[in-house]
């Protein structure tokens, strides 16, 4: 049996090396760029009005003069006006380009119209190149605005979009499927027998990898060893994720790690030193990772959040966040040398940044209707059994933010 610390780094030591493919600028929401991306052009690309109001000549301006009878209108997306008389003015809006031979913007607020003039009314200095964004001031030409790896959100899909970029490149997600194991599961549609329960750990693995863009497919295995057998190298050959939960201990109609042994797949490790998921199992072959976690629901979200997750942020090649510190609000004692996981229910000190764990320890690792009072789990390390109120742990979140 390993220690959690060991079984976190043999997960990410064995990431999946995931291809490229191409997908619609409406579709790379939460992809990870899989190319550099750069400007086609000067950002912005032409000297740009920022303000609506008049355009004028600033020499013009520092004689003295205050009234420019309007020469021309110029509109956000309109060709180049050249001012023909620098005595006069053209007429302005946002985002249009700069009017040929004028160098400043007086904004509209502090000019007046009348009879096609234009006064200007402020008596504060007027700086040249004011209230014009310059050709190129952003970025120039050629400069890489979006690296290889990031995660594409709305700003990054702007930009793209900006270069002209109606595709993308981006990482392919894992082919992945979700398995539950055992004959007391039955379909959340049906009424379960009293001593049946619906399947539930599937969808909450759905939920989490579906956050992540993967759209996994989902099946049951009964409790019949030659299926799981024959299904499981089935599974193999069709898939790159697989992710079992249930049947991974050692009952004797717990198939999953012999089937997984008899197809090929090299066991990193089984059991972890921890409560709950002890029972944890990872593997793989060349093609496909395998995650077989304890079925009972803590123990699934558990290892979910703890491993499974970081995994996939590994082979996505993104960065691991920073795990906060939580302060625990009441004393916990753990005789067992085993890391410990315990959910809370996190509350924020008005008077401090300082996030405050209240544990909600529930009644074992089925209790999972205890874990919708809970923001995640505190990590409670193997070498101590007294937890102290008021000391501070890595907090795991698991529940969605708004």
């Amino acid at each position: 049996m390993i220690t959690v610390t060991e079984a976190y780094q043999l997960v990410l030591a064995n990431k999946l090396s995931l291809k490229s493919t191409d997908v619609p600028l409406t579709e790379a929401l939460g992809r990870v760029l899989d190319e550099n991306i750069q400007a086609d052009r000067p950002f912005p690309p032409f000297n740009r009005v920022t303000m609506d109001g008049i355009a004028i000549r600033f020499n013009t301006f520092s004689t003295g003069i205050r009234d420019f009878p309007i020469e021309k209108v110029q509109a956000a997306g309109d060709e180049p006006y050249r001012l023909l008389n620098t005595e006069y003015c053209v007429e302005v809006m946002t985002g249009a380009i700069l009017p040929k031979n004028t160098d400043v913007v007086i904004r509209v607020e502090d000019i007046t119209i009348s009879e096609g003039t234009a006064s200007v009314n402020i008596h504060h200095q007027v700086e040249k190149l004011q209230n014009i964004h310059l050709c190129g001031s952003d970025k120039a030409a050629g400069t890489v605005l979006l690296k290889k790896g990031g995660l594409l959100g709305p700003v990054e899909l702007s930009v793209a979009a900006s270069v002209g970029k109606s595709t993308l490149k981006v990482l392919q997600y894992p082919k992945t499927v979700i398995v539950s194991t055992g004959d007391e599961l039955v379909p959340v549609s049906e009424i379960p027998a009293s001593h049946q329960i619906r399947i539930s750990n599937s969808y909450a693995i759905f939920s989490f990898l579906k956050k992540w863009g993967i759209a996994a497919e989902m099946i049951h295995l009964p409790d019949n060893e030659e299926y799981v057998q024959h299904k499981i190298k089935e599974l193999l050959d069709n898939y790159d994720l697989i992710v079992l939960s249930g049947g991974v201990s050692a009952g004797k109609f717990d198939y999953i790690p012999k089937a997984l042994k008899e197809a090929g797949i090299q066991s990193f490790f089984h059991k972890v030193s921890q409560r709950p998921g002890k029972p944890f199992f990872f593997g793989s072959n060349e093609k496909t990772r395998v995650f077989a976690l304890p079925g009972n629901p803590v123990s699934t979200l558990l290892c979910v959040t703890r491993y499974l997750i970081p995994w996939l942020k590994e082979s996505l090649s993104l960065a691991h966040s920073i795990q906060p510190k939580v302060k625990l609000l009441k004393t916990i004692v753990f005789n067992a040398p085993l890391t410990f996981f315990v959910p809370v229910k996190l509350t924020a000190n008005p008077e401090t940044p300082i996030l405050e764990a209240y544990p909600l320890p529930g009644n074992g690792s089925g209790d999972f209707a205890n874990l919708l009072d809970a923001d995640g789990f505190i990590e409670l390390p193997e070498n101590e059994n007294e937890f102290q109120a008021g000391h501070f742990f890595t907090f795991w979140p698991f529940k969605l933010q708004n």
